[in-house]
């Protein structure tokens, strides 16, 4: 993609449904009936409209293959082809995404050691989910095959082995695509001071950026440490404790444009050095935490960032999940003010995210 990329992601739609179906389990059709319905042409038509030329597609790998021979579950992958071929249709790129695989699940990895860093029998299950993946969209320009959304390796060297590993098995199925590699520690921006480039020129390098995070999760009920329910503004000045068992990166002190600017460093080095394209692919701030001001304040400041340094991006997330553009069926959110017209869709934010 020559231009700078800008676009959404798509987030609960084959992916963290169980998430969508725990807030509202009384209105949940089903894992089949709700991807037939969560979006539809006329969501990708909308997004193209906007501006945006991409969107992310993420893929929980339990929903498409059947456990634990993995068996692709064909019912599931024609409706993910009908989504490619629908997204392409209107003018956008994708991303798919494969955000959760057989032994790893990057929500888990805040509290506990993922086994696809350590079990091979985990990454050959992973490899065979790719193969199928990799044959089926590889020979589609348009589709670009990210290799796992956010590893969490206990050390940076065992994901800088294992990513060149699995981007040479997919490019065996899919010798034309654009892969897509984050760094380790969830995409994290600090760590592509420890990541090495593949020996490929067809690579998109990914981090993802939610620091700070007691800042952009507070209030988040699936993070249940005290420090994240504390009310911060941003800019701000956060004293954070040093929490037992704690995995996620915890910075305190002044944070701004400044400092925030100072965080992507690394991955802005890597992209010189290397003269390689590195995207943000995922960031946002929780919709039910922060005050609406620093809010802004927040995404003013990483999108003018990533502006100033021509750093493409997506934001996470276009429908829901928290993070929503578009907030629809969902009770959470249903009285919020940002969502209180007919299309549930807070056009602040998305004029915010079509200027820069």
């Amino acid at each position: 993609m020559n231009e700078r990329m800008r676009g959404v992601n798509l987030g609960g739609w084959f992916s963290q449904v169980d998430a969508i179906e725990e807030k509202d389990p009384d209105t949940f059709p089903g894992l089949m009936s709700h991807i037939e319905s969560f979006l539809s042409p006329q969501d990708f038509s909308r997004i193209a409209k906007w501006g945006f030329n991409h969107v992310r597609l993420p893929l929980d790998y339990f929903n498409a293959f059947q456990g634990p021979t993995l068996v692709p579950e064909e019912k599931v992958l024609r409706l993910l082809d009908k989504a490619v071929d629908n997204i392409i249709s209107c003018g956008l790129s994708v991303i798919l995404d494969l955000h959760k695989c057989p032994g790893h699940d990057f929500h888990e990895g805040g509290t506990r050691a993922q086994s696809f860093f350590s079990d091979p029998g985990m990454r050959a299950d992973a490899r065979k989910v790719w193969t199928h993946l990799a044959e089926r969209y590889g020979d589609k320009p348009q589709v670009m095959l990210e290799i796992l959304n956010e590893p969490v390796a206990e050390d940076a060297s065992v994901w800088d082995k294992i990513k060149d590993e699995m981007a040479a098995h997919i490019r065996r199925y899919a010798p034309k695509s654009t892969l897509v590699v984050g760094s380790n520690r969830w995409n994290s921006a600090s760590e592509f001071a420890h990541l090495t480039p593949i020996e490929d020129d067809n690579v998109l390098y990914s981090f993802h950026f939610y620091n700070p995070l007691p800042f952009t999760h507070q209030k988040a009920p699936w993070l249940t440490l005290d420090y994240i329910h504390e009310s911060r503004a941003y800019p701000g000045t956060y004293a954070l404790p040093v929490e037992p068992g704690n995995r996620h990166p915890l910075d305190s002190g002044t944070w701004n444009r400044e400092r925030m600017e100072k965080q992507m460093e690394a991955a802005l080095n890597f992209r010189e050095r290397h003269k390689v394209p590195v995207a943000c692919n995922e960031f946002g701030v929780y919709v039910g935490g922060a005050d609406r001001d620093s809010h802004l304040n927040w995404m003013r400041d990483v999108l003018s960032i990533l502006q100033d340094h021509d750093v493409g991006w997506s934001y996470w997330n276009y429908k829901n999940l928290d993070f929503g553009l578009v907030s629809r069926g969902e009770s959470l959110f249903s009285h919020y003010p940002q969502y209180d017209n007919p299309e549930r869709t807070d056009y602040e934010l998305v004029e915010l995210l079509r200027k820069l």
